[in-house]
């Protein structure tokens, strides 16, 4: 957090007049919120970065942009566009995230530092509405929406292990070749079925449509992103979202389109293997619980860690041909799907045990001895990742690179969009009436 605004305070001094550093409010722990804004343009583009905050490319991503920004007047003046980048949007989640930031980068050293807070204290959703946000992080993004009204916002996040996509609120044709150019050039893998995107409707390659918010539980939002968010709340002001997925750890299979040899017995796997993991962490978890009272950051770090177990039996029998909801069934599944799945299976489970590490860390004692089993559990299910998906680790220069040449085909194809007239009646939404479906968000 540190290092981003000082550079983003560097460039204010460099170009006086055309780059303007602001607060926009501020976080739970008080950190500011800043907001560098680029050009003078009537056309509003907003990016944000850091909203997940285990997903840091963002920030490396947003002063690339700056950069490009600044060194090609086409994408200010030409445009008659202003950028405005969010510098990070979860500042106190980044900070819980820097025991790993600084490298080397592992899949071990990740887990064991991993931090994304609970659902509920996630700035990018709104379970119940924009007007009933807490979240002061929230509530900056919703009043800076207001008053931009972008023409274009982008979200800019990472998946830890898997491959490059994009959601959508509207159609950007032509995005998905942009995509597939960016990534071949820089070798990092597409994500063709994203466990995020599974029941979504599919633009393109890699590229997927946000559905339709709907009112929802707790525990159906934990699980369904098809709740309000901050993506949606601007479609009011003709806003396009998109949010664009960066991997640290890039995995080729699941860029594989083609047919699964023995989908039914994978699915079975897959289910049955997250079933025997939330065994082994409720266990685990049930043990460390009664010597957690008075630690600092208890509340924090179980917030996550119980969401994880709340949602997993669900998921479970989503995915398992015996236990499948028949009202909602799979979508086809190709070999790329079934590989996304083992990966966002073992995923909550480690994650969940790099949570559990770290709450008995922060006790600093072990009476239930569980230290030693939860570092057998994280070392062999990386393992795993690297010797069965073949996980490798994609340089932050690549990933930001990646990240922003995407950026900059959205706002050019938004632009184009926008200037086209809008189809159907003046205000009317171009969403569908797909219904929503379960997923658990990454």
């Amino acid at each position: 957090m540190d290092e981003l605004a000082a550079r983003a305070a560097a460039l204010t001094v460099r170009s006086p007049g055309d780059v303007r550093l602001r607060r926009v409010g501020v976080s739970r722990a008080g950190t500011p919120l800043w907001l560098l804004s680029l050009g003078r343009g009537a056309r509003q583009a907003l990016v944000v970065a850091g909203p997940h905050a285990n997903e840091p490319v963002g920030g490396a991503t947003v002063l690339r942009l700056a950069d490009r920004v600044l060194a090609d007047p086409r994408l200010t003046v030409g445009a008659d566009a202003t950028w405005n980048l969010l510098l990070c949007l979860d500042p106190d989640g980044l900070r819980r995230n820097e025991g790993w930031l600084t490298g080397p980068y592992s899949l071990g050293r990740y887990f064991r530092n991993f931090f994304r807070p609970g659902f509920l204290e996630q700035p990018e959703w709104l379970p119940d509405g924009a007007a009933a946000a807490t979240l002061p992080e929230t509530r900056a993004l919703l009043r800076l929406q207001d008053e931009l009204k972008p023409f274009f916002q982008c979200s800019l996040h990472g998946v830890d292990i898997g491959g490059a996509f994009v959601e959508l609120t509207r159609d950007l044709p032509l995005l998905a070749q942009r995509v597939a150019h960016a990534a071949a050039r820089l070798g990092i893998p597409r994500e063709l079925g994203p466990y995020d995107t599974l029941y979504w409707s599919r633009l393109g390659p890699a590229v997927y449509q946000i559905p339709p918010p709907r009112p929802r539980d707790l525990a159906a939002a934990i699980t369904e992103a098809a709740v309000e968010s901050t993506w949606y709340h601007p479609h009011r002001h003709g806003t396009l979202t998109a949010v664009v997925e960066a991997p640290m750890w890039g995995v080729a299979a699941v860029e594989d389109g083609s047919p699964p040899a023995a989908r039914d017995a994978v699915l079975r796997a897959v289910s049955g293997a997250l079933r025997h993991d939330v065994q082994v962490l409720e266990r685990i978890l049930a043990r460390v619980r009664p010597h957690l009272a008075g630690t600092p950051d208890t509340a924090r770090l179980l917030a996550p860690v119980n969401d994880h177990l709340l949602v997993c039996p669900g998921l479970a029998n989503a995915w398992d041909p015996d236990t499948a909801d028949p009202a909602r069934p799979l979508p086809p599944l190709s070999t790329g799907h079934l590989t996304a799945l083992r990966i966002a299976g073992r995923r909550i489970a480690v994650r969940t045990a790099g949570l559990l590490h770290q709450l008995v860390r922060g006790a600093g004692r072990d009476p239930s001895g569980v230290l030693p089993e939860l570092d057998r559990l994280i070392d062999a299910w990386c393992a795993g990742y690297q010797e069965d998906c073949g996980a490798r680790w994609i340089p932050v220069a690549r990933q930001a690179e990646y990240q922003a040449r995407v950026v900059l085909a959205a706002f050019e194809l938004a632009g184009r969009r926008a200037a086209e007239p809008a189809p159907g009646r003046s205000g009317e939404s171009d969403w569908g009436s797909r219904p929503a479906v379960p997923m658990h968000r990454e």
